[in-house]
């Protein structure tokens, strides 16, 4: 298998389309529980067929497990930090002090110094505010993160789940004062999620900010296991983290799974396959985190590169999962003259 790579926005940095998330490492906590408890021994193992397979990127967070995440990540890799790239993330609140959570400059050196520790490394490749704090000045956040790059301690910066209006005025910020641009945006986007579309994809294209999508099986809903007369399975995290992700009515999810689960045998892939492949064929679309708890979850997510969608059933998507856009982008549908949609 080859691995394609792209290049990370306006960056200079190539990435292989697909990177491994380790929300599933260490398992502290209820809600991470629920998703995994991988431990170094299997993780490592998780990094070797990563490898194998040529992905080098693994994705992490400080609020994943605690730090248990970035530590067990940082074990897996150890001897072969050379042969990967570190992306992690912080602004969410972990510990208990007033400064304990956000973007400030306090905060944020003091995640990316633990974070380093975690991980066992001198540098972060790429490093994500995981969330928009509107309480800091964005010339903070930014001049923080540039001390940071300067003293070679993160190479690339990003951010995650922010609003459109969020994005730009931090890029606006950057190029008035000469400060890191985000070239990456780490965003939610699935084939039952594609309101990604509507505001920070055009964004991305105009300027030159790479998607890295996470959760791009729709929060667990296309593994295969969920569809129409197929309830959710009894070893599904679903159970007990449905209401925390993003949400999506059921026929709704049936329609694009009964198309999904059409295209699967008639190619002889996957669900995930199919579903995964879509997305790596959309506009601003540098990377995807696949997760796995197990080997098996593991291959099956590689196999969704190699080969490519068609035109026609790439459209069979777009129509069983198309949602009536909300105001202004339905309206803006009919000027598609001079504002199209992106390709």
């Amino acid at each position: 298998m080859s691995m394609e790579h792209r290049r990370l926005g306006r960056s200079g940095l190539r990435v292989p389309v697909l990177s491994f998330g380790t929300a599933t490492f260490a398992g502290r906590g209820e809600f991470f529980e629920a998703w995994g408890a991988t431990d170094v021994s299997d993780a490592s193992r998780m990094v070797d067929i990563c490898l194998d397979a040529g992905l080098n990127m693994f994705d992490s967070a400080d609020i994943y497990s605690a730090g248990g995440a970035e530590e067990v990540l940082g074990a897996a890799i150890k001897g072969r930090r050379d042969q990967v790239l570190i992306s992690t993330k912080a602004t969410f609140r972990l510990g208990e002090g007033a400064n304990d959570v956000g973007s400030s400059r306090f905060h944020l050196v003091k995640s990316v110094e633990g974070a380093l520790k975690r991980l066992g490394t001198d540098r972060i490749d790429l490093f994500q505010l995981h969330g928009f704090d509107a309480m800091v000045p964005p010339e903070e956040t930014l001049g923080a993160l540039d001390d940071l790059v300067r003293a070679g301690k993160i190479l690339y910066v990003g951010c995650s789940n922010f609003s459109g209006w969020h994005l730009m005025k931090s890029l606006a910020v950057a190029e008035r004062y000469n400060l890191p641009r985000y070239v990456a945006h780490q965003a939610y986007y699935s084939l039952i999620g594609r309101d990604y579309e509507n505001e920070l994809m055009p964004l991305g294209l105009d300027q030159g900010v790479g998607a890295i999508v996470w959760s791009p099986l729709g929060w667990g809903r296309l593994t295969g296991k969920i569809g129409r007369n197929k309830p959710i399975p009894d070893g599904s995290r679903l159970h007990k983290t449905a209401e925390m992700g993003p949400p999506v009515e059921d026929e709704y999810l049936f329609t694009v799974t009964d198309a999904l689960e059409t295209l699967a045998a008639e190619l002889g892939k996957t669900v995930p396959q199919v579903a995964l492949n879509w997305l790596l064929q959309r506009p601003t679309v540098a990377n995807v985190i696949v997760g796995a708890r197990n080997e098996e979850q593991l291959r099956q997510n590689l196999g969704a590169v190699g080969w490519s969608l068609t035109a026609e059933q790439v459209a069979l998507l777009d129509k069983a999962s198309h949602r009536t856009k909300p105001y202004p982008y339905w309206h803006q549908q009919g000027f598609a003259e001079r504002n199209p949609f992106p390709v």
